[in-house]
């Protein structure tokens, strides 16, 4: 590891049957760092790491891990240093979940593969990490598709790897699991020098987990680098082709789109106040018009993707005369107001000069 890097590719080609589908994959991860792909569905994510893990062929370029050439690594030594999860289904025959599980430590016995003692506490030590512990006497067959992935990652986990290659292992997770799979893995690279590579689906994960990110698309990788790097404005919305609603990188939320028309609801709103009734005005299709925000204020990424019209301030800004004159005529034009905002919130002056003003003009409120 001369150069400072656990994995990295030089100029690696993948593909199917000798045609190339990406060409010139440059990557280097650091020991204990986490890599996440991102891309559209079959831009080529799991090709990669099919190459990498050498279930596919390399047509051009150089894997290496810890300086090896993988080419020039047994599968049984290679087993021993990088353990897969994918995403294709594994159907064992008469196993149980602990039997599962154990066919991690296959690279570290002998050829009947029999456990010693310290396999089988490394099996239990690696189903309680991930919960599963009762699931051990289970039929691997005989579970959900959820459970079946936390079997997969125990079983990865067991071969005590220096890398572990994931394709989508969130997949089939609720919330819960999925946090607590991408805390296993951050845990494990800080803990105990553990490289990750990666792909997902949920960008605001990928965001949150990576230390470099990977973003695949057409022939080529589109970019490469750190998540302030990646996640900048519009990126995301050009490298999926959304035609649909928007991504905002600052958050990482997905916005349906605005309802389309004139804004039949004004909607104070500020400090995260609004969001909620925002959405809800969405699904309902009733478009609104919402203020006084200030740029930086939460509800502003939210309005900014649903409000048919915004009454905004600068960050760190107060309401002017200008743009309370400017949400006096939003609240004529709409006839109806939703003040979102609680007691708290309405020591702002703003606030209470808009709710004068639609009193005064006799406009019934819905307080929320």
């Amino acid at each position: 590891m001369a150069d400072g890097y656990y994995f990295r590719t030089e100029g690696m080609t993948v593909g199917y049957d000798g045609k190339p589908l990406i060409t010139d994959i440059d990557i280097n991860v650091e020991k204990g760092k986490i890599l996440t792909l991102i891309g559209p569905n079959g831009a080529g994510k799991s090709t990669i790491l099919k190459t990498i893990t050498k279930q596919l062929e390399i047509i051009a370029g150089t894997v290496y891990i810890d300086g090896e050439d993988v080419k020039a690594v047994s599968q049984k030594e290679l087993a021993k240093k990088l353990s897969v999860v994918l995403t294709e289904r594994v159907r064992p025959e008469m196993m149980t979940c602990e039997d599962v599980v154990g066919t991690g430590r296959y690279p570290y016995t002998g050829s009947l593969g029999i456990l010693t003692d310290d396999d089988y506490r490394i099996v239990q030590d690696a189903m309680a990490m991930v919960h599963i512990t009762e699931l051990a006497d289970r039929d691997f067959t005989a579970i959900s598709d959820g459970q079946r992935q936390r079997v997969m990652l125990a079983r990865a986990i067991c071969q005590q790897p220096e890398i572990m290659i994931l394709d989508e292992p969130t997949s089939f997770l609720d919330v819960r699991y999925k946090l607590e799979l991408l805390n296993i893995l951050q845990t494990m690279s800080r803990g105990q020098g553990l490289t990750v590579v990666m792909s997902l689906h949920e960008l605001d994960l990928a965001e949150r987990v990576s230390d470099k990110i990977l973003c695949v698309r057409g022939k080529t990788i589109d970019r490469y680098g750190t998540p302030d790097e990646i996640f900048t404005p519009g990126y995301i919305d050009d490298l999926y082709g959304l035609t649909v609603g928007t991504y905002d990188e600052s958050s990482g939320r997905v916005e349906l789109p605005a309802v389309e028309g004139d804004p039949q609801v004004f909607v104070i709103a500020g400090g995260g106040s609004g969001t909620r009734v925002f959405r809800r005005l969405q699904r309902e299709a009733v478009p609104f018009a919402t203020g006084i925000l200030m740029e930086n204020d939460v509800d502003y990424p939210v309005a900014s993707s649903l409000a048919a019209s915004i009454i905004s301030v600068p960050a760190f800004t107060v309401a002017d005369d200008d743009s309370l004159e400017a949400a006096y005529r939003e609240i004529d034009r709409c006839g109806r107001v939703i003040c979102a905002v609680g007691d708290a919130g309405r020591a702002a002056s703003h606030v209470d000069r808009l709710l004068e003003y639609v009193r005064s003009r006799g406009i019934p409120v819905d307080e929320e």
